[in-house]
């Protein structure tokens, strides 16, 4: 049986700030609205972190029950090292579901009922990532909804859920922490890209190539950066998120560099520090403009 450390890693701890940072962002947009409410942002945070958690434990179970992680350059897999069974592993990641689903239907009741089709489509988005009969993650489409899901729905819903509005500048701000939430996953294909290409995973890395993949992690924080430059045009204090740019260097020169195994796995956790500071700063300037 696994061990706890072993649930933990297998968890992907580093991969969290994917899931913090658009709560943070969208709870600054709605203080700038005036909107702030703490019981409902808490709320978005645990159903943002059970997904996420929950969608970390079903590629594993999903990856290993298709042989795609069976050599590994990552954060270890439990199905796929033989550390836990697949049904261990699918109980994981149903509990987490039922984490989120729990949470969000507290917050539909106290916001908006309709919230419960969103969170079910969360749910499927989370689960034919790798799972089900056609996987998008096997399609070149990873990015692509990682940046719906993880940038403009959990930051805009965030807002929502709190000011009851749809408003542009949440839409504005989800732009940059989706962009960097996909640099996580640009960084972590282009890890495996070797190992994916040989099992048939057509990631995006695969498509592109080496050379365009580390190309497009690069485009994806200098894209991310104008972006909240444009904000901080109207908005001056959301400026001080340029504070967290030092943190993008590391990671970027690492990927630039060709780094490969051990290199890209800390170039990951860095892609996942800057997320983090970045949604924290952020939220900070957008908070303090309101």
């Amino acid at each position: 049986m696994a061990t706890p450390a072993q649930w933990l890693a297998g968890a992907r701890p580093r991969t969290l700030p994917a899931a913090v940072a658009p709560v943070l962002v969208g709870t600054g947009a709605a203080a700038a609205l005036d909107g702030f409410r703490p019981a409902t942002a808490l709320l978005a945070l645990v159903v943002a972190l059970a997904l996420q958690v929950a969608v970390n434990y079903a590629n594993d179970y999903s990856d290993g029950r298709r042989g795609t992680d069976a050599d590994r350059v990552g954060p270890m897999r439990l199905v796929g090292s033989g550390a836990a069974s697949p049904r261990a592993v699918l109980v994981a990641a149903m509990l987490s579901f039922a984490v989120a689903a729990v949470a969000g239907l507290v917050l539909a009741a106290l916001t908006s009922w309709w919230l419960v089709a969103v969170g079910a489509v969360c749910i499927l988005a989370a689960w034919t990532y790798t799972g089900g009969p056609i996987p998008y993650g096997y399609r070149a489409l990873g990015e692509v909804f990682v940046f719906v899901f993880f940038g403009l729905v959990a930051v805009v819903g965030t807002t929502y859920v709190q000011t009851r509005t749809l408003p542009g500048l949440a839409w504005a701000v989800a732009v940059p922490v989706g962009l960097l939430i996909v640099a996580i996953l640009v960084v972590n294909n282009v890890r495996d890209i070797d190992g994916d290409a040989l099992v048939g995973k057509r990631t995006l890395a695969v498509l592109l190539g080496e050379g365009g993949t580390r190309w497009a992690f690069a485009g994806l924080f200098v894209v991310a950066l104008l972006v909240v430059l444009a904000v901080g045009v109207v908005r001056p204090w959301v400026l001080i998120t340029l504070l967290a740019v030092p943190l993008g260097v590391p990671p970027l020169r690492t990927v630039l560099g060709g780094g490969r195994g051990p290199a890209l796995i800390a170039a990951l956790g860095g892609t996942g520090r800057l997320t983090l500071v970045t949604g924290v700063l952020l939220a900070a300037g957008l908070a303090l403009s309101g």
